[in-house]
């Protein structure tokens, strides 16, 4: 037989949680056509996997590449981590559904995070989800799925209102999820620490849940950290109402306190999974992390005039613990504050720092973005990560955002860091467990049923990567250094990585359940 690709001499790691079997893999048509020892199988393409496993591709589990998919530095760096799948639409707010004033609004007030809409999707006008995932289709070198964002969807009904939904008001938002789901989402995100999805309730989000038919409800939760209880006992309640699967975002904090709240989700029956990122800072938007909650981020414009005046005179000083902890990573128009933290940006700008995050917020008109350390940073921190990996509930993310001069390493490094560190260095998975935790587990999730698995008739997104190199370069001091060890990708049976370098093809595809 001849094949399209032929991977030669490689030890594959299937995705099912077996040990590494010694097998050539063939490819044609997209799918993967044979696994055995084909010996001199001919085919257009050889790679010679001598020494090397032989994955399915990953699936990260929460990415903003929203805008960001469409640049190919993005794309390698994904690849160079064997990420062939970015699950779009997290924490509740992208693109679309919704009219051109929703549309503009989640790419101003989200643009420290998922960057302006760009390249095929560029538009002023409403985008429907079957729009978007047709800009994406075959024009990136990686797949993309799309979570539904309630954030979005309740803007477009809503606008920035705090007030509950009346009866047509969620009737109009259940009308966005239905088509949706129909159009090809992969679930229904929520992010309860920004607008406007603060403002909702359980009772909304079940009711929003209630067409999802097995896929899931994935939530950026109210509280994190020590207060995760609040966050997990909502989610439960969610589950409990809807009976919808639930996928808990970035679910970081002590180990402690997360895992019980796990297993008493577990015990009730919920249906839940959860993913994390291995690094203890988190990075999102300025103006969530230093204003009040009486501050309508959703309105800049109110947002801008309170930050300029004496509303907040008396909020500013209970911030001076937070400073040192906060390094700016965006920062359009004072680009030259990126990377350095708001204490150390305040000296060079000769100003305390409260006084310059007010004037950062105010110029880059709440668009700052920034890295925040944890209070838990430190041995403790790194073994709650450690704990928390190691649950079978858990999935891989990275919470990747390539927005700005200066972002978390973590989406140019974090799967590679899954690999190098957590399993070769420190044994908290084998590599079997691993490729189960980041392709398998997380393509089934999404209902990405021909995924996830190096199996005849499967789509061919596969990975080869060097058990002995693969591990992440990037740091918080060089945070766009691309990771090593992964060299070749297949997505859908197209060579997408060659030597480490880009080939130019774009077959992903816009996936859906």
């Amino acid at each position: 037989m001849r094949f399209d690709v032929v991977i030669n001499g490689g030890r594959v790691l299937d995705g099912t949680g077996a040990p590494p079997y010694r097998a050539d893999v063939a490819v044609a048509d997209g799918k993967i056509a044979a696994i055995g020892r084909l010996g001199g199988a001919g085919a257009e393409t050889v790679i010679d996997a001598t020494g090397r496993f032989v994955a399915p591709g990953f699936v990260d589990c929460h990415a903003h590449g929203d805008a960001a998919v469409f640049d190919p530095a993005v794309q390698r760096a994904a690849l160079r981590q064997g990420v062939t799948t970015f699950v779009l639409g997290q924490d509740g707010l992208s693109f679309a559904p919704g009219s051109a004033a929703t549309v503009a609004y989640a790419s101003r007030y989200f643009a420290a995070v998922n960057g302006p809409l760009d390249g095929p999707l560029a538009a002023d006008g409403p985008l429907t989800v079957g729009e978007l995932l047709g800009g994406y289709d075959r024009a990136v070198a990686l797949n993309t799925a799309y979570l539904l964002p309630h954030g979005t969807i309740r803007y477009d009904v809503m606008g920035p209102s705090p007030e509950p939904p009346s009866r047509d008001h969620l009737a109009a938002m259940l009308g966005h999820v239905e088509r949706g789901l129909s159009e090809g989402a992969v679930g229904l995100s929520t992010g309860l620490e920004y607008l406007p999805g603060r403002y909702a309730t359980a009772e909304e989000l079940a009711a929003l849940c209630a067409p999802l038919g097995g896929l899931p409800y994935v939530t950026h939760m109210r509280a994190y950290g020590p207060q995760a209880g609040v966050g997990m006992t909502e989610v439960i309640d969610i589950a409990e109402r809807s009976g919808a699967a639930v996928h808990v975002s970035h679910l970081h904090g002590p180990a402690d306190v997360l895992l019980p709240l796990v297993e008493e989700a577990l015990g009730k029956g919920v249906d839940l999974t959860f993913d994390t990122y291995p690094y203890l800072r988190g990075n999102t938007i300025l103006a969530m992390v230093v204003l009040p909650g009486s501050v309508p981020g959703a309105e800049t414009d109110r947002a801008l005039e309170m930050i300029a005046s004496d509303e907040l005179d008396g909020w500013w000083p209970t911030l001076d613990a937070v400073w040192p902890r906060l390094t700016v990573s965006h920062a359009p128009g004072m680009e030259w504050a990126e990377g350095l933290t708001i204490v150390a940006a305040a000296e060079r700008d000769g100003s305390a720092p409260a006084e310059f995050c007010r004037r950062l917020l105010t110029e880059t008109r709440l668009e700052a973005g920034v890295v925040s350390a944890r209070p838990d940073e430190g041995p403790e921190g790194e073994e709650s990560v450690r704990r928390m990996l190691r649950h079978p509930s858990h999935t891989g993310g990275s919470d990747g955002i390539y927005v700005g001069g200066h972002p978390h390493p973590r989406g140019f490094g974090a799967f590679a860091r899954f690999l190098g560190r957590h399993v070769r260095e420190l044994s908290d998975w084998t590599w079997e467990q691993a490729v189960v935790h980041l392709a398998s587990h997380p393509a089934r999730r999404f209902g990405l049923t021909d995924r996830g698995l190096v199996r005849g008739g499967f789509a061919a997104d596969v990975v080869v990567f060097d058990p002995a190199a693969v591990g992440d370069r990037a740091t918080y001091e060089a945070p766009r250094t691309l990771a090593a060890g992964v060299d070749d990708v297949l997505v859908s049976g197209v060579r997408v990585l060659a030597g480490g370098e880009l080939t130019g093809a774009t077959p992903g595809r816009a996936l859906r359940p």
